[in-house]
């Protein structure tokens, strides 16, 4: 009988996912992501609606498109954004893209040290998801041009120094999201840490990214982007947005027209995020670092990344000024061209929230965690290695890793409660977190995968297909690890055999595929034509 209810149960999943997919596969088949998400919006409305076509178009606009813009942290985020384009737009026209790029080739002077520091800033950058792909790309764009490293390769290394640094950096919007989701009574933000060391996916993507950077390897569709970008073709695949006058603002710009902006915005985000924690009011209590923990555990990171990009916009607006780099009337027509970089991803943001409302309306969150609740079995030791693939899937699916985790984290601690001894609830903590960010890494409808597009001003279905082999390769490592952990219950055993099958791994893709030195793909691949 159990059986039977779970194959049920395996079905009436696979429905509520089937939107999603739709959209994943017809993106994929595609190239398109505008038509592809719409279908599967239209495919959610259908299933909804028992196949009623009126009844479907009103669940679609009602409880889809419309209710997911009335959403306020939804709203905070396309705000941010467009605050975040005209800052960008601002540093343009002033010259300080422009300065910062002559400035860094003039100190960068292989692909190699692009690659690195563009890593490196990625890091840097931990507050937050979005504010990072938006700000890495503004910044290095200029210096991975003059190394004709690929938008596409540009775009992996923002979207992989983006949730994966920020699901471990204690203070971030993530880990304030995490510790929202932690039962009554337990410490969410050291719930969060104690189960840094065992995020695999997050910690191995790192490894794997700097160690191919440093090996210079490259493997499947990357290799040919990469190729390309070698004889003069960074694009491959034109976004539908692409800017080719970064570096020409004026010539009054200055590296410090692009530096303390940045600063600037980072610092006012900050506090931002401080200020909707409630940091400056009465209600916490404690000394200075307590307070500051508990003020961004409780922050609402839309808006107060809402806050700290008007304040960045501000200061920006009022430092040119002062500075005689661009006078009033540029710095207002950068407010309509910085709305209009970010209309791309603002759009496919709303279809892919859209979606997200169909699969929820079909009840996805409900079958997956009652999935969870029965794969546990007798199967303790490989739990966390289940756990990552189930977490993998939803996030792929449904193309969020916070609604991933917020689903799974209350099953998994109510299923391994917390205590003491119990570090298989730590590990299956992270597993949940780890696979919720795989997923939102590999989904062509993830937000931080369509920000790290915008970011790079890369096509958005060539940043998918050239980034999912090697988050592919990340999951499948991360997935021996877990299992590895499942067992052996000790982070650094564990961490360091995964580490050493990652680097294994990479040098036999590197041997067994074609990379961009590789004759046969030379061959393949005809020399761009000069536009």
């Amino acid at each position: 009988m159990e059986t039977l209810v779970t194959s049920e149960l395996l079905l009436l999943a696979f429905k509520a996912l089937l939107p999603a997919i739709v959209a994943i596969v017809l993106a994929l088949i595609t190239k398109e992501v505008y038509s592809s998400l719409f279908v599967g919006i239209a495919v959610g409305g259908l299933i909804f609606a028992n196949g009623n076509p009126v009844a479907a178009l009103e669940h679609i606009f009602n409880e889809g498109i419309i209710l997911s813009l009335a959403d306020s942290y939804n709203v905070g985020i396309l705000v941010f954004l467009v605050f975040l384009g005209i800052i960008v737009a601002l540093m343009n026209k002033a010259g300080g893209s422009a300065a910062f790029g002559n400035w860094a080739s003039e100190h960068v002077h292989s692909r190699v040290g692009s690659q690195l520091a563009t890593i490196g800033l990625g890091v840097l950058i931990f507050i937050d998801d979005y504010f990072n792909c938006l700000t890495v790309g503004s910044v290095m764009r200029p210096v991975t041009d003059r190394q004709n490293i690929s938008r596409a390769k540009l775009a992996y290394l923002i979207d992989a120094t983006a949730a994966p640094v920020c699901i471990i950096a204690p203070i971030s919007s993530w880990a304030a999201a995490v510790s929202g989701f932690a039962p009554e009574g337990t410490n969410g933000l050291m719930l969060f840490i104690r189960a840094i060391p065992y995020n695999y996916y997050a910690l191995l993507t790192i490894v794997m990214m700097v160690s191919m950077v440093l090996l210079k390897i490259e493997y499947g569709p990357m290799a040919r982007h990469e190729l390309n970008a070698k004889n003069g073709d960074i694009f491959t695949v034109k976004p539908v947005v692409a800017k080719e006058d970064e570096n020409t603002g004026d010539k009054k710009g200055k590296v410090i027209d692009l530096v303390l902006p940045v600063v600037v915005l980072i610092f006012c985000c900050v506090i931002g995020m401080l200020y909707t924690g409630g940091f400056y009011g009465e209600d916490l209590e404690g000394t200075f670092f307590t307070r500051f923990v508990d003020a961004f555990a409780n922050s609402d990171a839309s808006v107060g990344l809402a806050y700290g990009s008007f304040g960045g916009i501000v200061f920006t607006v009022i430092f040119y000024l002062c500075r005689r780099v661009l006078n009033f009337k540029d710095s207002m027509s950068s407010i309509e061209e910085g709305f209009k970089a970010m209309v791309p991803p603002i759009l496919i943001l709303t279809l892919a929230w859209s979606l997200k409302a169909m699969t929820d309306s079909l009840g996805a969150a409900e079958y997956v965690a009652e999935i969870v609740d029965r794969t546990k079995g007798n199967f303790v030791g490989i739990m966390p290695a289940v756990i990552f693939l189930i977490a993998c899937g939803l996030s792929f699916a449904t193309g969020t890793s916070w609604g991933t985790f917020g689903i799974l984290i209350p099953i998994t601690l109510k299923a391994f409660p917390l205590d003491g001894s119990n570090s298989l609830a730590i590990i299956c903590v992270s597993a949940c977190m780890a696979g919720a960010v795989c997923g939102d890494h590999c989904s062509p409808i993830s937000d931080t995968t369509i920000m790290s597009s915008a970011g790079a001003q890369c096509n958005h279905i060539a940043h998918v297909s050239t980034q999912l082999p090697y988050a592919l390769s990340a999951a499948a490592v991360s997935f021996l690890t877990f299992l590895v952990a499942g067992f052996a219950k000790n982070a650094a055993i564990s961490l360091i055999i995964g580490i050493a099958i990652m680097i294994g791994m990479v040098f036999l893709l590197k041997w067994t595929l074609p990379t961009p030195d590789s004759a046969s793909l030379q061959k393949e691949t005809p020399k761009p034509e000069k536009e």
